[in-house]
């Protein structure tokens, strides 16, 4: 039958052949998802395919045009516990008890949900990538980690929560079910503090033409319900967060005098800990992932506190003051400004100046308008933008010599910059009083000296110097010499 196919498609034809439905993606045809619309969907594809010689052109075009339309994407089941009752069973219950119920009920549903994507991301990501060596096996290793192991750890929480439903769909007491399950939680802090490596790590395999056609068509599969890679490694960690406002739901639906009162609370208190110690150590892995990822351009720029910083409170793109970008670090114990650069395919962050100790560290929250921003091309024909959303930071250090005029998005972005900068000096530089103290010793010092208005060094050594608006008073010594010598070597801004 076959070698008479061969034959005849060779020979001239006179007949009208309706030509096939283009199929848009080959995962319709090879989708790893057992769904049945799937299923029949490929069976459609390959009767059309091995059958175009049929006699009956009534079930050849039904067939284009079933394969002509987009395959509905998957959906989750959003049955609610009390639609499983009938309405005998229903008006057995209280409207408090049948609450507390769907509270249960929408937990374990949720499990339910979340061993079907773990199990998708094993088979319809990972082992199809390995299997066509679209990636090799360690490259998979640190994106998808060890998801497999926490499938157990679900169902085993699904076991005891069927174990301990009554005969009426109900269950008694679910308190201490939590409270003996949740100690398995902790395998989640080596998966949640990888996620920032992995997440880079797919992003540059991204830019493999092979990969990027693989994921594509996933997203384009029912299966994926619209969801990327990203998506389905990231649940997890978005499930750990909905634990304590699962069981405070189920609290609050909750009679007083209900036994499991006292369980709940305690299991609330035991997944908030557990949440503590996932973020710290997340924090921590953030922290030294970005540390190792700073190019320091000698040996004296690399600041011996870096290897304290435990901490990365804040990070960002920002501009100085000629408009360049520039990435900021606010770690606990540093201020990093860095540019993003490129070294063999790997990026990383080249710092730029000298990094700035917290605890010397000055903050100027600046008004908008006050300075005008402009590069060196420009600043040397124009009088410069005003600018909004900027600040300043600056080092006491006279050594350091340096302060930096930041320049922010937005209105929201430049306050959450000022709070983490505020936060840390706190901690850093002690007191309220020793913050004071701080100042006045700065204050004393500008009214000692003859002040004098001179332009902030922030502007491009190959442009001419632009002042802005409002300017800082520095202080002038009393002989031309040590004005010279002091300008020399004052403070050289350079904005952010």
């Amino acid at each position: 039958r076959i070698l008479q196919i061969s034959v005849n498609t060779s020979e001239p034809s006179n007949k009208r052949v309706r030509p096939l439905a283009k199929v848009s993606s080959l995962v319709n045809l090879i989708s790893p998802s057992k769904n049945g619309a799937v299923r029949r969907f490929g069976q459609t594809i390959q009767h059309m395919s091995l059958r175009g010689d049929s006699k009956s052109p009534g079930m050849s075009l039904k067939a284009t045009s079933k394969a002509s339309g987009p395959t509905p994407t998957k959906r989750r089941n959003s049955t609610l516990w009390s639609e499983t009752l009938d309405v005998h069973q229903k008006s057995t219950f209280s409207t408090k008890e049948i609450k507390r119920q769907e509270a249960i009920y929408e937990l374990y549903r949720g499990e339910q949900d979340l061993i079907e994507d773990l199990q998708l991301a094993r088979k319809a990501y990972h082992d199809p990538m390995l299997k066509l060596s679209i990636m090799t096996e360690e490259e998979l290793g640190h994106i998808f980690g060890d998801l497999d192991a926490y499938i157990p750890l679900h169902e085993d929480l699904l076991m005891k929560l069927t174990e301990g439903t009554g005969p009426d769909g109900t269950v008694a007491q679910i308190g201490q079910i939590v409270i003996d399950w949740l100690p398995g939680l902790n395998a989640y802090k080596n998966y949640c503090s990888n996620q920032l490596a992995a997440k880079a790590l797919l992003d540059q395999k991204k830019q493999d033409r092979r990969v990027q056609d693989f994921l594509q068509r996933c997203l384009e599969s029912p299966f994926s319900r619209k969801l990327d890679l990203w998506s389905f490694l990231d649940i997890p960690r978005s499930r750990l967060v909905k634990y304590p406002l699962l069981l405070r739901e189920i609290l609050r639906h909750t009679p007083p005098d209900h036994p499991d009162i006292t369980s709940l609370e305690r299991a609330i208190t035991i997944i908030q800990e557990i949440l503590s110690d996932i973020n710290v150590r997340k924090g921590e892995s953030e922290c030294q992932y970005y540390i190792d990822k700073l190019e320091f351009l000698d040996d004296k720029q690399r600041d011996p506190l870096i290897d304290n910083c435990k901490t990365l409170l804040c990070h960002g793109e920002l501009r100085n003051k000629s408009g360049s970008r520039l990435h900021v670090f606010l770690f606990s114990e540093l201020l990093v400004l860095t540019r993003p650069v490129t070294r063999n395919e790997r990026s990383c962050f080249q710092v730029y100046r000298q990094p700035i100790p917290v605890q010397d560290l000055s903050l100027e929250d600046l008004l908008d308008g006050e300075i005008r921003m402009g590069g060196s091309f420009r600043g040397a024909f124009t009088t410069g933008e005003k600018a909004k959303n900027v600040f300043r930071v600056s080092s006491l250090d006279p050594s350091h010599g340096q302060s930096h005029t930041l320049h922010v998005s937005d209105v929201y972005h430049k306050q959450q910059w000022l709070n983490c900068l505020r936060t840390a000096m706190t901690q850093q530089q002690g007191a309220p009083a020793r913050a004071q103290q701080r100042e006045s010793i700065r204050t004393k010092r500008r009214s000692s000296s003859i002040s004098a208005t001179i332009c902030d060094a922030e502007t491009d050594e190959n442009s001419p110097s632009v002042c802005g608006p409002k300017l800082r008073p520095q202080t002038l010594s009393k002989t031309r010499l040590e004005q010279k010598s002091q300008g020399s070597v004052k403070r050289k801004e350079t904005g952010v």
